[in-house]
């Protein structure tokens, strides 16, 4: 007898919780040390000279610090911290001014706003720059500083100043340069995409390389456009880069080979991994291989380029012209100022996340001014972190910030109710700021739960209003996510209905014109390179981009979860196109010129069904040509992504 179903158990959808799940992130110890001395040595040396309130705004600056050192590389982290500390000073002035003048202080923070979300756009420390300029402008609007005006962005910079000297003390202890280290760990996750072959396991593994190459190529590229010349060290670094992409080239051919015959041999990913021991410590002289003999194109193309990255990494001084930047040497720094200006004057995207941000803090601002609501500057603080655009979907971070609120005001109430104020402080700073890196690798909402009672206890500082802050901060963060939803979400349809299929339909057709570049009749090697060095950079963002939408509540989230297939397929296109002018290349026969018109018509097809259709429609894509042809799996995998979506023809 079959036993009776018992009640059906509610569980809430996999996209609401699934920021709750904390990420399995190893605990940063340096940064964990470094924060819980930088917000706690200022306020011990402001309780010391009896000016706790000057300690308290210098931890504020010091908490910007570490919430903005997200960078591996010194050089980077130096941007990183000192550049938005500027931004900030700016902000809390301009907050000091309108302190108390109601309406006057709405239109500046909703101008504030506006500013900061257009310049978010712009890069990485941009947006922590505009993120700082807004924060700040609103604890400036919302909190009273000390007299006279200028005190507050002094002390504010000195805390942002002490984390980026905590932070330097560690370079010279550094046994490699940072972009010597980023180059030897691109070369390792090389070497595990060539174990990886013929598993489950090569399309992650190859998604890491991806990640490794930009990192690497944006730190070497970077520190080459603010030097003159061609440094020796630095054309070195760029010579041993350089030569990892015939390596990455090579691993679709290898993938597929090890499909059909078996793995390839260890000797392979061993060598790889010599290489990137050679690239940190700095080693040169003769480069000995032990390699098996290569009998297939796949293979000869491996030993190629194995061989010609040993020579390069061993070489001490390679000739400084003629080492090819792969991706373009940057332009001059008022070029690109240039171009970033226009950027974002001219973008549709900066100003409308511009106009959604400075609508919900003006919206913010308003209401606090119109109800009596204490220490209001909470909601406009809530409403920046819910709306930050690089932070991930609207809708799951206003859930995740009130989750992880909720759970840092639990802690914010037993510290401002056991806690003595006073020389108890320091100890108490010096635990809960531990735990902000810490808590923040695993994910928004603990980051969220981490930083909540850190700001109470140095806002309690500043206004002395104890266990009484803590449920109107409680309110006010409800009242900010509210604010974020209705005003930066649910008005603004591009948010739940997001045309991520034009993002994905983009790649395909550069896919195509990738299939159209490698077995042209023109032979461009380096341009070649270059294409598909940014198509990969393009999926990459698509991925992110996806990843997100995965986040959203219907209809957005089920779509997104409907196509991430045909981004991976899409992604394994650009492989199979990659793999065979490889082969090519190492003595397999071209093929048909009819053949690679028809594969570039069938995913130039598919590039104009995306843009036409929210609903995937399945294709079947008939593509004759030689079965034992180099396009054979090329064939295949487009005949697959066809099989997915296309036009919906009915």
């Amino acid at each position: 007898m079959a036993r009776p179903a018992g009640p059906a158990r509610i569980t809430p959808p996999a996209w609401l919780t699934a920021g709750l799940k904390p990420a399995p992130t190893p605990v940063p110890w340096a940064a964990v040390v470094r924060a819980s001395v930088a917000l706690s040595v200022p306020l011990a040396v402001g309780l010391a000279v009896d000016r706790p309130a000057y300690g308290a705004l210098v931890s504020m600056g010091a908490l910007s610090g570490v919430i903005g050192d997200t960078a591996d590389a010194y050089r980077m982290r130096v941007y990183n911290i000192a550049v938005p500390q500027l931004f900030g000073a700016l902000g809390v002035t301009l907050g000091t001014l309108v302190f108390g003048q109601g309406w006057l202080a709405v239109a500046v923070l909703t101008l504030v706003a506006m500013v900061s979300g257009m310049i978010s756009s712009i890069g990485a420390v941009a947006s922590v720059s505009g993120l700082l300029l807004l924060l700040n402008a609103v604890v400036g609007a919302g909190l009273p500083m000390p007299d006279p005006w200028w005190k507050a962005p002094v002390l504010l910079t000195l805390g942002g100043l002490f984390v980026l000297v905590l932070t330097l003390l560690g370079w010279p202890m550094r046994r490699a340069a940072p972009e010597r280290e980023a180059v030897a760990a691109t070369y390792r996750t090389v070497a595990e995409l060539y174990e990886a072959t013929g598993t489950g396991s090569y399309d992650e593994k190859r998604q890491a390389v991806t990640a490794s190459l930009n990192q690497s190529y944006d730190l070497v590229l970077a520190r080459r456009a603010r030097q003159h010349g061609r440094a020796s060290a630095l054309v070195r670094i760029l010579a041993q880069l350089n030569v990892v992409i015939p390596l990455v080239e090579a691993a679709p051919a290898a993938h597929l080979r090890a499909r059909l015959v078996g793995p390839l041999s260890p000797a392979i990913p061993a060598a790889v991994r010599d290489l990137a021991d050679a690239v940190e410590e700095g080693r040169t002289g003769g480069a000995v291989l032990d390699l098996p003999v290569p009998e297939r194109p796949a293979e000869k193309a491996v030993d190629h380029a194995l061989r010609h990255a040993a020579a390069v990494v061993h070489q001490a001084d390679p000739d400084p012209y003629n080492v090819d930047d792969r991706l373009g040497r940057p332009a001059a720094l008022r070029v690109r100022v240039r171009r970033v200006t226009r950027a974002v004057l001219f973008s549709e995207a900066s100003w409308r996340y511009g106009l959604r941000l400075a609508l919900c803090i003006g919206l913010a601002q308003a209401l606090v001014s119109l109800i009596a609501v204490p220490r209001s500057y909470w909601v406009a603080l809530t409403v920046t972190f819910v709306m930050k655009p690089d932070f991930g979907s609207v809708f799951s971070r206003a859930v995740l910030r009130a989750a992880g609120t909720a759970a840092g005001l639990v802690l914010a109430a037993l510290v401002l109710s056991e806690v003595p104020r006073g020389w108890w402080d320091v100890p108490v700073m010096a635990v809960l700021a531990a735990l902000i890196p810490a808590f923040s690798a695993k994910g928004y909402a603990f980051q969220t739960a981490a930083i909540t009672p850190v700001i109470l206890l140095l806002s309690d500082t500043l206004n002395h209003q104890g266990f009484d802050l803590v449920m109107p901060r409680l309110y006010d963060s409800l009242i900010g996510c509210g604010i974020a939803l209705v005003a930066g979400y649910l008005l603004w349809p591009e948010s739940w209905h997001a045309r991520i299929g034009d993002r994905l339909a983009d790649a395909v057709a550069d896919t195509a014109a990738y299939v159209r570049r490698a077995f042209g009749a023109e032979e461009d090697h380096g341009g070649r390179l270059r294409a598909r060095r940014k198509l990969y950079r393009d999926l990459s963002t698509v991925r992110s981009e996806f990843q997100r939408a995965l986040t959203e509540p219907p209809p957005t989230g089920t779509r997104a979860a409907a196509w991430w297939p045909l981004v991976v397929a899409v992604e394994r296109i650009v492989d199979a196109t990659t793999a065979a002018r490889i082969r090519v290349d190492h003595g397999a026969p071209a093929p048909d010129p009819a053949e690679v018109t028809a594969v570039e018509r069938e995913l130039r097809e598919l590039a104009d069904g995306l843009r036409g259709t929210d609903t995937l429609v399945e294709v079947r894509a008939e593509l004759p040509g030689d079965e034992s042809g180099v396009l054979e799996p090329l064939r295949r995998e487009v005949g697959a992504a066809r099989a997915i979506a296309g036009p919906d023809l009915r």
